[in-house]
């Protein structure tokens, strides 16, 4: 008989695949007592797995290609700075000697003291770096206890048929190991719509499904079985019956997204006409002939921190202004969004720099963003400089990231302007000054939003951090992920607001968060008044495909029902009726 496991739904797609099992090495940990001539050998023992682990974490990054996830870079990043922590590096050593246990088990009691340190912590940052925190200590176990820290791999090349991973969870040491493999489809233990597992996932195209509690005592290596991304839900063991069924809706998705690609050089209307652009994010200069591919209307956020993360130290303003010009040509005339530096929280640098953004206690709320930037003038005046000087090149268009005052807005502006008479006194011909934008990301800017406007000539909305911060839910904990809700009623108030905001004040206004990639959410956002969308490429026929259906008058009066009281029980009933429209 079939047995169906139900989880989170992170990446769409239907895969039938053979299991390949990623066991814990948090699993049956030997706990020991040693006498005291043999405290110095553990000890040894010790460091020497944490030097290993430090060896293996510098060697992947070194290794990382532009083709790879750009998150990887920073999510390695942060698995070492784990690791140097003196909780982990430094006091199971102290341990060993003072209660004679060996390595395993001290370093298991300073794993719960950190865990406990961040979950004590009310901030979301914090609490989702639990599943680091394991992943880093998992790889100095397997190391402690003689085993290969790198996991089974599926087969290189096209011969052999696509494997299904299974994990309690994925680390992006593990994920970087995973390039050029045949991988169909994942699935976790734990995490959420954000978990690292989910971000590669979508980025690779593969189905995923996460926080399905005990996978791994269902799962064996071998079994066959089918994974639904869109419902969240895996197949074990499947009759004929399923897997005709799913090789059947396998089929349909293929012939579906093959149609898609017709779309390309279509526009992107309403039944009605309603002209809706459409958006594509990127990360490296690299990603653009992504977005050229599916024929986006330009680039909606280019996250230009991502230009500082694998190098060995600052940009120079001439690498930058290269940068910014490859992909402002590659567009050949539609708009490029480049938001500022965006630095801080797990989003850190390879190389130590005195300019670095400080260690926090609490890195998500602390100096990063545009505080970093105005706390260093130096660094952001020469990315503006770069920026300004590419302009020349195409449509630009300056987006500055977790604004919360009009003093820093201001101060921002400012500096803009003395960028723009620095490189006139360099002599450098600049055409017109280039739009200046802010993200929405903080419940204080949403709630502030016509004094904003007055500055800033567009916003653009960030719905996954301003749903982390308005409702305190950590993104990818699995035994919170489902009250991480964009349909929440505070949430859909603010978008609600900051869209009519921008409207009456003639503004543009897009959203670029995973709201605006997601077609449950298409109809909804336009019901609201947006007409502008950023995502990820892969996501953007899907959303035009919708658009194409949809009668923009019908999906406004629906959405008229919802906006005055937003009442949960008439937000379930309206998302129904859009669905089905």
């Amino acid at each position: 008989m079939t047995l169906a496991l139900h989880g989170i739904a992170v990446s769409r797609g239907i895969a039938l695949s053979r299991a390949l099992v990623w066991d814990s090495a948090l699993k049956d940990v030997p706990r020991n007592r040693i006498d005291k001539k043999s405290v110095r050998f553990e000890k040894k023992r010790f460091d020497n797995a944490v030097n290993r682990v430090t060896s293996e974490l510098g060697e992947l990054r070194a290794n990382l290609t532009t083709e790879s996830p750009a998150e990887f870079d920073a999510l390695l990043n942060l698995h070492r700075l784990i690791l140097e922590d003196p909780i982990l590096s430094e006091e199971p050593k102290a341990l060993i000697q003072s209660k004679l246990i060996n390595a395993e088990w001290a370093l298991l009691e300073q794993m719960e003291v950190l865990l406990e340190q961040f979950s004590s912590i009310e901030d979301e940052y914090f609490r989702e770096r639990n599943a680091d925190v394991r992943q880093v200590v998992e790889r100095v176990l397997k190391s402690l206890r003689g085993h290969a820290t790198s996991l089974p791999l599926p087969p290189e090349g096209d011969s052999e048929d696509p494997w299904l991973i299974v994990a309690h969870d994925i680390s992006p040491a593990d994920m970087v190991q995973l390039k050029g493999r045949r991988v169909g489809a994942f699935v976790t233990e734990v995490g959420g719509s954000t978990s690292h597992t989910a971000i590669v996932a979508r980025s690779l195209g593969i189905p995923a499904v996460v926080g399905i509690p005990r996978a791994l005592e269902y799962v064996h290596n071998g079994d066959l079985v089918v994974v639904d991304g869109k419902v969240g839900a895996i197949f074990l063991d499947p009759t004929q019956s399923v897997i005709d069924e799913y090789q059947r809706k396998q089929a349909i998705l293929t012939l579906s997204r093959q149609r898609l690609k017709r779309l390309k050089n279509s526009e992107a209307k309403t039944q009605c006409g309603r002209r809706i652009e459409l958006m594509a994010n990127i990360e490296l200069p690299e990603d653009v002939s992504s977005v050229v591919d599916v024929g986006a209307d330009g680039v909606g956020l280019f996250r230009s921190e991502f230009l500082f993360m694998n190098r060995k130290e600052w940009p120079s303003e001439d690498e930058q202004f290269e940068a910014y010009r490859k992909v402002i040509k590659a567009m050949k005339g539609k708009p490029v969004t480049v938001r500022t530096l965006d630095l801080g929280a797990d989003k850190t640098l390879q190389f130590d720099s005195a300019n670095s953004p400080p260690a926090s206690s609490n890195s998500a709320l602390g100096l990063r963003s545009i505080r970093f930037s105005l706390s260093e003038p130096a660094i952001f005046l020469t990315q503006i400089r770069a920026l300004l000087r590419a302009s020349k090149y195409g449509p630009v268009k300056v987006l500055l990231p977790m604004l919360t005052n009009l003093q820093e807005t201001q101060q921002a502006l400012t500096y803009i302007d003395m960028a723009r008479e620095q490189l006139l006194e360099r002599r450098f011909q600049l055409g017109e000054p280039v739009p200046v934008g802010g993200m929405v990301e903080v419940p204080a800017v949403a709630l502030s939003m016509p004094y904003f406007l007055k500055y800033l000539d567009f916003v653009s909305i960030g719905t996954n951090d301003l749903i982390q911060y308005v409702l305190a839910v950590d993104r990818v904990d699995h035994q919170v992920a489902h009250l991480y809700d964009p349909l929440h009623p505070a949430i859909l108030r603010l978008v609600y607001e900051v869209i009519q905001a921008a409207n009456k004040a003639q503004a543009s206004v897009s959203v670029c968060g995973e709201m605006a990639g997601d077609i449950r959410l298409t109809r909804l956002l336009l019901g609201m008044g947006l007409t502008q969308y950023s995502m990820h490429p892969a996501q953007l026929l899907d959303v035009k495909e919708l658009l194409l259906k949809t009668d923009f008058d019908a999906t406004q009066k629906l959405v008229k029902r919802i906006v005055r009281g937003f009442d949960p029980d008439k937000i379930e009933q309206v998302m129904r009726e859009l669905l089905e429209e």
